[in-house]
């Protein structure tokens, strides 16, 4: 009757230790969820501030301020456009 006992006791031990380490790795696992749920979060709201700034600085009158403030660019305009012709063309016409 003892070996019997002393068997209970030591499979009471074992699923003791099994419990406890059952529950610290599920607290652990539940940490490490709660992390990186709260980093997704950081990383979607730092998504939309850049999407944001993206819309901001794609925006067509900040873009032709740009283009004509900094490189010196301007609009087309037909007395100052030149029209070229491909070799081909220049041929058919009887051009040099």
């Amino acid at each position: 009757m003892i070996r019997f006992n002393v068997a209970l006791l030591l499979a009471l031990l074992v699923s003791a230790f099994c419990l406890v380490n059952v529950r610290y790795e599920a607290r652990r696992v539940y940490m490490a969820l709660s992390k990186a749920q709260s980093q997704a979060s950081r990383l979607e709201a730092d998504y939309d501030q850049l999407l944001a700034q993206k819309r901001t600085l794609a925006a067509p009158v900040r873009v032709q301020q740009l283009a004509a403030g900094q490189l010196r660019m301007r609009p087309t305009n037909p007395a100052v456009t030149e029209y070229l012709q491909s070799a081909a063309v220049a041929a058919v016409k009887g051009q040099p």
